[in-house]
């Protein structure tokens, strides 16, 4: 048994769908996040400073005596991961590998397609990750940076919802695309919207997927909780009321609640 917390990293307040599924699938953990909403977009920064944003946050995490740091954050994942894993003394995991991972493992023949930020887009790091797995996997990309702002307006089952993914995936699934990976973590919230318009896509959710690798790693390393009622440490860079907002449409009422903290050279 092991009863330290497990940290958790975005550049805002998206990643709180990955503690939620993290919470969900193990709810004796103990759980500390920081979203860097101060700072906030990562994906407009150079590789140098989200490399740089990202240690100091994980140097304030492991000062926290965390057993494993969970990056939640695309962009970060991307640029960060191999960084922080030769520098960390503790696990490090992205959400890009896992998400690619479940992908190649569910789909069947075809294109595996992925729907993002323009920034997670650009970078082609589901493309990477998807034929590291399985060379040769044509992979679609979409932006869908629209799909954040409605999220973030708490139109998550909206007709203009509904509009918006069909005016971004249409082009993939007349594409032969089955195989859809949700690249962003706000887009777990449309999951309802995306379905009423293509039943039969199955939907690669990041947050779910981050959260079976967390438990087989936590396993495998004899790093699991086993006590029953895990606590959770909502922490942001900025609080403002619509981060509040925010923190409700993605983490529920549940009581939490979301302080600020400014960590070492946080703005």
């Amino acid at each position: 048994m092991d009863d330290r917390p497990i940290g958790v990293f975005d550049s805002g307040v998206g990643g709180l769908t990955v503690c939620a599924a993290v919470r969900d699938r193990l709810p004796g953990e103990h759980i500390i996040y920081f979203g860097d909403t101060g700072r906030f977009p990562y994906g407009t920064r150079s590789g140098e400073t989200i490399i740089r944003y990202s240690l100091e946050i994980a140097d304030y995490l492991v000062r926290r005596n965390v057993k494993m740091i969970v990056i939640a954050c695309n962009t970060a994942s991307a640029v960060a991961l191999d960084t922080l894993r030769s520098r960390v003394p503790v696990p490090v995991m992205g959400v890009i590998g896992a998400g690619a991972r479940a992908a190649c493992g569910r789909m069947g023949g075809g294109a595996v397609g992925v729907i993002g930020t323009r920034a997670t887009v650009a970078s082609g790091s589901y493309v990477k990750a998807v034929q590291a797995v399985r060379p040769g996997t044509a992979v679609l990309q979409q932006h869908a940076s629209l799909l954040v702002s409605l999220v973030e307006e708490g139109w998550t089952d909206d007709e203009v919802t509904r509009l918006a993914a069909r005016r971004y995936i249409d082009g993939l699934y007349d594409a032969g695309v089955r195989t859809l990976i949700l690249g962003c973590t706000h887009y777990p919230l449309l999951k309802g919207a995306i379905r009423a318009v293509y039943p039969d896509l199955d939907l690669v959710d990041i947050g779910v997927e981050i959260a079976l690798e967390v438990q087989a790693v936590l396993r495998e390393k004899n790093l699991e909780n086993a006590g029953l009622s895990g606590t959770i440490e909502l922490y942001a860079s900025d609080v403002t009321d619509t981060m509040q907002r925010l923190k409700n449409l993605f983490f529920g009422d549940d009581g939490s609640v979301l302080r600020k903290l400014v960590i070492s050279g946080a703005d």
